[in-house]
């Protein structure tokens, strides 16, 4: 009867490590797989739903999550206005899920923040553009051409239409420096 006592005891320390070694192992994986996550990644994961983003320029947004490319997102946010945000210029993210989700096609992967300029720069939509570390500050006008890493705008109000007595001022704004684009959809 001891003998049996004494391979009972045995075994059920050997499960206990046996089980031990698979919940360190299983912990260890999970740290190793979510280690590989990125912030367009958990962002993703949260498209479809209301979010509130923090941009180094001072500014809160808040719009629901319609899109996130390769170094940017979209968010459609109140009054019809769309913003445009590399993922460069937020600070934080408030409102997410639990969920991420990689990144999906092809032509996806290659839709970044300058594609979506040019975008802009082609329908000839007026914008309001908000530069990294400037509260509050923001500039008005047509985006008109855009490089590698650079936007050029022409400063006009937003309500008057590019003309060039309207035009005050032409910019150059590396795309460093951007924290987000407003666009008004039609």
């Amino acid at each position: 009867m001891r003998w049996d006592a004494l391979f009972e005891d045995l075994e059920s320390q050997f499960d206990a490590l046996t089980e031990g070694d698979l919940y360190g192992e299983v912990a260890d994986r999970i740290r190793a797989e979510v280690g590989r996550i990125t912030v367009l990644d958990r962002l993703r994961g949260g498209v479809g739903g209301t979010i509130r983003v923090e941009l180094g320029s001072g500014n809160a947004v808040q719009g629901v999550l319609s899109r996130v490319g390769k170094d940017c997102l979209l968010l459609a946010a109140e009054r019809y206005d769309e913003w445009l945000i590399p993922a460069t210029a937020l600070t934080g993210v408030h409102g997410l899920g639990p969920w991420a989700e990689s990144e999906q096609g092809a032509v996806a992967a290659k839709l970044g923040l300058a594609h979506l300029l040019r975008g802009i720069a082609r329908d000839r939509s007026p914008v309001t553009v908000f530069c990294v570390g400037v509260d509050q500050h923001s500039v008005t006008g047509t985006i008109d051409r855009v490089g590698a890493d650079f936007l050029e705008m022409a400063e006009h109000p937003l309500d008057a239409p590019r003309r060039r007595g309207e035009v005050y001022n032409t910019r150059l704004v590396p795309t460093t420096g951007l924290a987000a684009v407003r666009r008004r959809e039609g």
